[in-house]
């Protein structure tokens, strides 16, 4: 057995009190947000897991990269027919998170996912690389496969077919956006006593603000 109980640190980087709390949490998420991209020491500030219930009944969380959010919700991009979208499509009560551990916070979203239109996944798939626009074609994403090499060639072979061509969004590739329906705000503090702040959506659309005990 490995012991890991002695992994230990004191949190003592902030805090988040009910003083000067937005209404929303979209604003204190894009005030975090953009406070620790400025901190700088975070590679990939939009990382964020995506946990799912599956269609076997079981959940799962895997990190994928959130590209666009708004006040209507949180967006990212995948393939419709992989194990996350055929489970978003059978139940679309999803959960994102992010852990900035740098400035020792996470936030935790409760939220109903939803296709975004399809204007909105051409713009998108039209800005990325053309390696990441043929990637999404070559890729039966979650599927068995009988090797490295079987990607590889059918890569080679679209990149000689679309040559010089305009590259099609395939119609199973797009985004879906998280519409919150509770976010948790948590800030690491010293002694165990961290700081969650939670925003539930009411009736009205209005956000009810709670403090949890950590």
């Amino acid at each position: 057995m490995e012991d890991l109980s002695n992994y230990r640190r004191s949190y003592e980087k902030g805090e988040l009190t009910e003083q000067n709390l937005p209404e929303d949490p979209i604003s204190l998420f894009k005030k975090w947000f953009h406070e620790v991209e400025d901190f700088g020491a975070v590679a990939e500030v939009n990382a964020m897991t995506v946990s799912t219930i599956g269609k076997d009944g079981f959940p799962k969380a895997r990190v994928v990269l959130l590209k666009q959010f708004t006040y209507e919700g949180f967006i990212f991009y995948t393939n419709y027919n992989s194990e996350k979208g055929k489970a978003i499509e059978a139940n679309p009560n999803v959960c994102l998170s992010f852990f900035w551990h740098e400035l020792e916070r996470q936030v935790i979203i409760k939220g109903i996912a939803e296709k975004v239109s399809e204007n909105i996944s051409d713009g998108y798939f039209e800005s990325r690389p053309e390696g990441s626009r043929l990637g999404a074609i070559v890729s039966p994403q979650s599927e068995v496969i009988p090797s490295r090499d079987y990607l590889e060639n059918k890569l080679h072979d679209l990149e000689n077919a679309y040559k010089g061509k305009e590259i099609p969004r395939p119609k199973n590739w797009g985004g879906f956006i998280v519409k919150p329906v509770e976010v948790e705000f948590w800030q690491g503090r010293p002694n165990r006593l961290h700081d969650r702040i939670r925003y539930k959506l009411q009736d009205d659309f209005s956000w009810l603000t709670d403090r949890l005990a950590p």
